[in-house]
């Protein structure tokens, strides 16, 4: 919505709390109220969603009644509304179990034709929402695209032995090799998604920062990631030593974007050998964009061991 705003585009936005870029406040479970949002509007952007880190907070059915009653409000509307095109935020947590090898196995390389394996209700019900997207291409004729956008939260990591070893911008310096993504990427994926929407029919793209590893590379790295990091961008490590941050020992999985590089024409800027390139001159390792949205945070209540409940 920031962005948007920012070109002068007519955007509507429309949230379950009020804010400086939301113009009605109600939720896609409503199905009144989507249908008296839609009116006039030509392209869908469908980022609404219960998270994981909303599982040990919400019910499985409230789950349910968000990420797949809401999504499916959403396309019958915009159906019935002429929509052009039709953007869903999906997520990298989809494939699930699909993410961590059995020990001893190269690092999976993901692209989007790994099936999927969810492993909790959110991943199920983010599935069921792409699969809704897809019936509506295929019956309906509502170009649609899903993007499966790895992380780009700004909130402390929420695997709680993680946060004891690493710096949390250390943390998130090191998932930009294989699975972090900074927000002005995702925004630009998200826009140019909604431009291709009109010729797709249906497509899924993985949304990540441009790993600088090879597949061939996925054996060395399950065991071995600082060697194979150091191959590849070798000045990281006087930047990391500068600040006391280390590179992770082992990496299981690798997220491949080459697919909506070449076919969305999508330029994602900020990935690791960047990231090194900002260390090096003193510069914020976030881009203005996520420095400006800042946290908003999950919950409305902080809990006492971290900043999810999840463990």
């Amino acid at each position: 919505m920031r962005t948007l705003q920012a070109q002068r585009r007519a955007a509507l936005g429309i949230d379950v709390l009020p804010g400086a870029f939301t113009q009605h406040v109600g939720s896609i479970t409503d199905r009144g109220f989507v249908h008296r949002c839609m009116k006039h509007v030509t392209t869908v952007l469908h980022a609404a969603t219960l998270h994981k880190p909303h599982v040990a907070t919400h019910g499985r059915q409230d789950f349910v009644d968000v990420n797949i009653s809401g999504t499916l409000n959403l396309l019958e509307e915009a159906t019935a509304a002429g929509v052009k095109a039709f953007v869903y935020t999906s997520t990298t947590s989809v494939f699930g179990d699909a993410l961590v090898p059995p020990p001893g196995e190269p690092a999976a390389w993901i692209t989007e034709d790994v099936a999927a394996v969810p492993k909790n209700i959110y991943g199920v019900t983010k599935a069921a929402a792409e699969d809704l997207c897809q019936l509506f291409a295929r019956n309906h004729a509502l170009r649609s695209v899903v993007l499966r956008t790895s992380r780009f939260f700004p909130e402390e990591d929420d695997n709680r032995a993680v946060r004891e070893v690493y710096a949390d911008a250390n943390i998130k310096a090191n998932e930009l090799l294989y699975r972090r993504v900074d927000i002005e990427d995702v925004v630009s994926a998200h826009l140019l998604a909604a431009e291709h929407a009109p010729s797709a029919g249906f497509a899924k793209y993985i949304i990540s920062a441009t790993t600088p590893f090879a597949r061939q590379d996925t054996a060395e790295l399950r065991d071995h990631a600082p060697q194979v990091v150091r191959r590849y961008v070798p000045d990281y490590e006087a930047e990391f030593s500068r600040r006391g941050w280390s590179m992770v020992p082992g990496i299981d999985r690798v997220y491949d974007n080459a697919r909506a590089r070449i076919e969305l024409g999508w330029q994602p800027r900020y990935d690791f050998r960047a990231l090194v390139a900002r260390l090096r001159a003193g510069e914020e390792i976030r881009s203005p964009l996520a420095r400006e949205v800042g946290s908003k945070g999950y919950h409305d209540r902080a809990f006492r061991d971290g900043p999810y409940p999840v463990e």
